[in-house]
């Protein structure tokens, strides 16, 4: 933003970024004079030129390329800059040994220096990384002495491997208009293989211009191509992708623009689901909510799983339960003739609110005719309810999708820790009693490390007589 052309019309700038649906800004400096530039920028009251707009954040930082002039009192400047209420992060730094502009011994204290105060100062670090992938990472675990930083590389041209090495330090992943060029499947590949919630997108102004606009000066209102980008790869809409990855801007940067309302209803793709309950019968060891936080890299994503009921950067964790009348109402003003299909899939098992999900299915039914009903579901519903419920759920149930994740009950009580007797075989009945009498039916497992995936796929399409789907074990939503 501070950069000529850009800055010479600010107002021009500010007014295609919020045309294009953006909420924020950071921009970024690289050097002691850019860095006093950016916090005026974003504090000026000037509010004519654009400048001290609400949607400006500022981070300050030495680029690696000016690290070889960096001088004490630069550093104490720039610890000054960051009690202004809008300097929200330390950035850009880190090791650039592709142009050397800076010489490598040079540029290595001024990272670790930016590390530690990242860390102390708990300030989010935005990292440049180019061609010193190994060098980066080992800078990060010298000088976080245990205690990591929060952050994100920025802009990022690595391999995946090193995607793999900073999710495993906590960082997100920032991709900016490179995604779309032409050379650049290494990054493409990286992206695939990163899940979304550790995702941000960038422009770089007034660089990396995306396809289409290549040769052109960049600008933030062009990130839209490169959201465009990231749904194709991931396989969702571009507003799943902007939902996402405004949620873990907010939460990294501490921005103030995510609502943080529990949703009843939220859509990803082409389906709009329906979030009953937070209670489950299950306690499952590869459930999110089961708290545990650890890199996996099963299938074609890595992940940090824990605790957060977020799914696709909705917030599921509810404060109570919704009553049918509010569901529907939320549907409807959701607008329901836009998707494909109804699904009662939280964070918990819809079956527990059986009466509910008659009344919302019957519901839709009445006022969306053609609308088709999923119910995905632990398959204990009969269990829990003291009777064979499948005759409850005909004429309003299109589709079952039935997590059985197991083989055998052993397997199943270990990974599932059921909190019913006899769990399994309740769930198996229940494919049993719905197969014939609910349209389609699928039985689910996720891909647990170690979980013989063959063994579950022959009970469900010999024993069962049902389709089997793999679900990822680190992909939500």
């Amino acid at each position: 933003m501070h950069f000529d052309p850009l800055a010479g019309d600010l107002p021009g700038v500010l007014a295609r970024a919020r045309a294009a649906g953006l909420a924020a800004i950071i921009t970024v400096g690289t050097d002691a004079a850019g860095n006093r530039r950016v916090a005026d920028l974003v504090a000026c009251p000037e509010r004519s030129r654009g400048a001290g707009d609400p949607m400006l954040y500022a981070a300050v930082g030495f680029h690696p390329h000016v690290a070889a002039e960096v001088t004490e009192a630069d550093w104490s400047a720039l610890e000054d800059l960051l009690v202004r209420p809008k300097v929200i992060a330390l950035g850009e730094f880190g090791l650039d040994f592709h142009y050397k502009h800076s010489p490598q011994e040079a540029q290595g204290p001024v990272f670790r220096r930016a590390i530690r105060l990242a860390r102390d100062r708990d300030l989010p670090l935005i990292i440049h990384s180019r061609d010193a992938a190994s060098e980066t990472l080992a800078a990060l675990d010298e000088a976080a002495a245990g205690r990591m930083p929060r952050g994100v590389f920025h802009c990022f041209t690595g391999s995946a491997d090193l995607a793999r090495e900073a999710l495993a330090r906590g960082f997100y992943i920032s991709f900016s208009g490179i995604l779309t060029f032409p050379n650049s499947e290494a990054v493409r590949e990286a992206a695939r293989r990163v899940p979304v919630e550790r995702v941000l997108v960038e422009t770089d102004s007034p660089y990396c211009a995306p396809v289409p606009l290549r040769g052109k000066v960049n600008e933030p209102a062009h990130v839209v191509h490169v959201v465009r980008a990231l749904a194709d790869l991931c396989g969702l809409t571009e507003d799943d992708v902007r939902r996402v990855t405004t949620r873990n801007a907010c939460h990294l940067f501490g921005l103030p623009l995510a609502a943080g309302v529990a949703c009843f209803v939220y859509p990803i793709r082409r389906s709009l689901y329906v979030n009953l309950t937070n209670r489950c019968s299950n306690r499952c060891t590869f459930c999110p909510r089961s708290g545990h936080t650890v890199l996996v890299e099963t299938g074609p994503v890595w992940a940090r799983r824990g605790g957060d009921l977020v799914v696709k950067g909705h917030d599921l964790a509810l404060e109570r339960e919704p009553t049918a009348e509010e569901i529907l109402q939320a549907i409807a003003q959701a607008g329901a003739e836009q998707y494909d299909e109804i699904v009662f899939c939280g964070f918990g098992e819809p079956t527990l609110r059986l009466d509910v999900v008659k009344d919302v299915a019957r519901g839709v039914k009445e006022q969306w005719p053609g609308r088709r009903i999923r119910l995905n579901t632990n398959g204990q519903g009969s269990a829990i309810n003291g009777r064979d419920i499948i005759p409850e759920l005909v004429g309003l149930v299109d589709s079952l999708s039935v997590s059985l994740d197991a083989a055998d009950a052993a397997v199943y009580e270990r990974l599932c820790r059921p909190t019913l007797p006899n769990a399994f075989a309740a769930v198996c009945d229940f494919v049993r009693a719905a197969n014939g009498r609910i349209p389609e039916i699928r039985a689910t497992a996720v891909a647990v490390p170690g979980l013989d995936l063959a063994a579950v796929r022959r009970l469900a399409e010999q024993e069962l007589g049902v389709a089997f789907e793999v679900r990822a074990y680190n992909v939500v939503g």
